[in-house]
């Protein structure tokens, strides 16, 4: 049973940065691709980034391309994601996902919550 742990969420005005990390169990780099989804207030959970199994492919939805960055620690079993240029519309619950390259099977960690207010 992986288990994912999401850390690094809080408060931090516009324009300012913050990073996410999630924690792996252990490695399942090679075998799951990783992505970071997010859900505001009254509003459906959507995918934010995503990053291959192989590590060398990135994916971003239109909002946060150019802003945030995911990638990778595989000495530390650890997804980040960098996230710059904040704004309130980034407020959200964030959550790690992993999902199997083979079964398809999914994990996904407790959230942590990001607000972006002055």
């Amino acid at each position: 049973q992986v288990q994912l742990a999401e850390s690094g969420g809080g408060l931090v005005p516009p324009g300012g940065s913050l990073r996410l990390s999630c924690a792996a169990s252990e490695f399942i780099f090679r075998r799951y691709a990783m992505s970071w989804y997010r859900q505001a207030p009254g509003k459906e959970r959507e995918r934010v980034a995503s990053l291959s199994s192989s590590g060398d492919s990135t994916s971003y939805t239109d909002s946060v391309r150019g802003r945030f960055t995911i990638s990778r620690d595989n000495a530390k079993n650890t997804v980040y994601l960098q996230m710059n240029s904040l704004k309130p519309d980034d407020t959200a619950v964030y959550y790690c996902q992993a999902r199997s390259i083979v079964t398809m099977g999914e994990y996904w960690g407790q959230g942590t919550q990001v607000t972006v207010s002055s």
